[in-house]
């Protein structure tokens, strides 16, 4: 129920006197209780149902950009891969094997078969809308035979297997994205063992402090709209250990920074540059500071972005609501007729 005491009641843009939350956790479902008109707005919407539901008397959808970024990590801090059949040594220390990943990734089929072009591929952690893209970063080329002579020249000619952790429920197509990925790999030689799990189960396997992962899939949204924040989160020094936080030499410890790094990335000059962009107040300083990380961390290949997933809302048509690209959805926003 409304508060009339409310802070920002003389602002507010809602019409709404009483507000239901009812979670269904599956698809089809929550499609049908739309299309039925047992609820007046649902998300997300797969993208198989999209079509449908636009074309259905009553409904209509409500598709735009997201601010988050899907992507893998590796581990790159263990002496040996939890999961894996190289023994005494780390694939992923190897910077040549994270570029042989990242150009196995035929990034547009993904786009078109598993996304149904709902989605932007990208070349860096961050998307159009947060503070510090730039569409002058690259994505490398998909180039499978130059990823074979990368794992050769990193001494894995024969290939190598490697366990994949991958959420089955928390990202659009997350599976099916993680299927076509082990498919691709296949094709250079990274045998990869998927274990696709409900959210409920994967986040508390990868995260710390277990950290119970070799290779993942995950994705970040800046909540404060400025590169600062996932070059903080992501890729901050120190990194954390199985056995809790790993300070490097000569880094400030700061238990929340990298706290999100679940692949143990650490660059310390990333982090210097991340503290002054913290504090540099002159625009152009801090923008040349950020594009200077994120020309550190992408040429390290710290992580493989993939794409930025598009917002599906289905809503009815008596409904009117305001779309926020963070996928942050507000009552006050929402209009009925």
């Amino acid at each position: 129920m409304p508060n009339p005491d409310w802070w920002d009641n003389a602002d507010k843009e809602h019409n709404l006197t009483k507000v239901t939350f009812t979670p269904i956790a599956s698809d089809a479902t929550r499609v049908a209780a739309l299309l039925s008109g047992q609820v007046d707005m649902a998300y997300p919407i797969p993208v198989q149902d999209i079509r449908r539901i636009d074309k259905s008397p009553g409904t209509r959808m409500l598709v735009g950009p997201e601010l988050r970024t899907i992507f893998l990590g590796m581990d790159q801090f263990r002496d040996e891969l939890l999961y894996s059949d190289v023994k005494g040594r780390n694939p992923f220390k190897d910077r040549r094997v994270r570029e042989a990943v990242y150009r196995a990734i035929d990034i547009e089929a993904i786009r078109r078969k598993v996304m149904r072009n709902l989605s932007n591929p990208s070349a860096m952690m961050v998307g159009p809308g947060i503070n510090g893209f730039s569409a002058d970063f690259k994505r490398l080329a998909h180039n499978p035979k130059r990823a074979k002579e990368l794992l050769g020249e990193a001494g894995y000619g024969e290939g190598f297997e490697v366990g994949m952790d991958c959420p089955n429920d928390r990202y659009v197509n997350d599976e099916a994205i993680c299927q076509a990925l082990v498919s691709m790999l296949a094709k250079i030689g990274i045998r990869v063992k998927l274990n696709a799990q409900p959210k409920a189960k994967f986040f508390p396997k990868v995260l710390a402090p277990r950290l119970d992962t070799s290779f993942y899939l995950i994705g970040w949204t800046p909540g404060s709209f400025d590169s600062w924040n996932p070059l903080y989160n992501l890729h901050g020094c120190p990194r954390i250990g199985p056995s809790g936080p790993i300070w490097p030499k000569g880094a400030r410890s700061d238990i929340s920074k990298g706290k999100v790094n679940l692949g143990g990335y650490c660059n310390p000059k990333v982090d210097v540059l991340a503290a002054r962009i913290l504090s540099e107040t002159d625009k152009g300083k801090r923008a040349a500071l950020i594009e200077e990380a994120w020309s550190i961390t992408i040429a390290d290949i710290a992580h493989v972005p993939l794409h930025q997933q598009a917002l599906a809302w289905g809503v009815r048509d008596e409904v009117t609501v305001a779309q926020r690209p963070d996928n942050q959805f507000a009552w006050r926003h929402v209009r009925m007729k």
